[in-house]
């Protein structure tokens, strides 16, 4: 009788080994070059303040993918490539402004096939002098070689001006 718990035993001992011998695990993904990824990062921002301060709308959204959802502050979220192009050249025809925009990359968070950047903006007039400048978070997904924003949000660092009507009020 005490046999018989050992048949049990001894099978399920069979099956654990026969689990623990099967196909050895993939190896680890290469470790990601930040420096490069970094730089590729910041070459598509630099490329994304080119095509602004040309009012190149069609050249900015194709930093983005077709899915994109553009967090702005004071409007509903944008969605989608063509709805956003659409957003920044109706901007871009009623900016009296003339500003040139930078973005300089701070950090980088790579995943498998998603990247978060985390980065600041400044805003600048003819004459240099900065006019705003915040924060921006974009994440990116990898479609194919190429990365594609999916979803970005900025913010501004400046106070928020009070309209003059708000302040003769008080």
């Amino acid at each position: 009788m005490k046999n018989l718990n050992v048949v049990p035993l001894a099978l399920v001992g069979i099956a654990l080994f026969t689990i623990g011998c099967g196909a050895p695990c993939p190896p680890p993904p290469p470790p990601v070059d930040m420096a490069a990824l970094t730089a590729s990062i910041q070459g598509m921002e630099d490329a994304y303040a080119a095509a602004e301060a040309k009012k190149d709308a069609a050249a900015i959204v194709e930093y983005y993918a077709d899915d994109v959802i553009s967090y702005s502050k004071e409007v509903p979220p944008t969605v989608g490539k063509e709805a956003l192009r659409q957003r920044l050249a109706e901007r871009m025809a009623t900016d009296t402004l003339g500003l040139t925009a930078t973005f300089k990359v701070l950090e980088v968070f790579p995943g498998d096939d998603h990247v978060t950047e985390i980065g600041t903006w400044t805003n600048t007039d003819a004459t240099g002098v900065e006019k705003d400048h915040g924060t921006y978070f974009s994440i990116f997904k990898k479609e194919g070689d190429t990365w594609h924003c999916i979803r970005d949000i900025a913010v501004s660092h400046m106070p928020k001006a009070e309209p003059a009507a708000a302040m003769a009020a008080q």
